[in-house]
């Protein structure tokens, strides 16, 4: 299955070089949940393919990988409303108001994540490598070529 692809498919190294820290940042973060299931589905002795699914699906609970989910439905709120981040951030400093900003804070790191310098760099540089291609494809002279 994982095996045989259905078409060819040229990744974008870029984009492959981000999701391989992030994968490493995420599985070399104490037994957190992903991690450890990985590690327990592995033991099974099942394919690696078998494994690192089963790591995603713990990974996409709300109560482990779901606070990234919750950052980028954050960000398309705030998108959506003129994209001004000043009302959302008084209203996380307001007392009385239980809105949160998401993506903010750690359960284990209580002052800093070290991954997030990491995070940043290679966020910077997909950032820049993204911009690149948007203009490539806003190009009309581009979008021609495309089949």
């Amino acid at each position: 299955m994982f095996t045989t692809p259905v078409r060819p498919y040229h990744e974008n190294l870029d984009f492959v070089k981000a999701l391989n820290v992030f994968w490493i940042l995420h599985a070399d973060h104490e037994q957190n949940c992903s991690t450890s299931t990985v590690r327990l589905v592995g033991s099974a002795e099942v394919n690696l393919y078998s494994a690192i699914s089963a790591a995603i699906c713990a990974l996409w609970g709300p109560l482990h990988g779901g606070a990234n989910q919750a950052v980028i439905e954050m960000l398309e709120v705030i998108n959506n409303n003129g994209g001004d981040v000043t009302p959302f951030v008084k209203k996380a400093k307001d007392k009385n108001d239980p809105f949160r900003l998401m993506g903010f804070g750690h359960r284990v790191y209580k002052t800093y994540d070290p991954r997030a310098k990491i995070i940043k760099s290679v966020c910077d540089r997909l950032l820049a490598a993204t911009k690149k291609m948007i203009r490539f494809w806003r190009s009309p002279r581009n979008l021609k070529m495309w089949p």
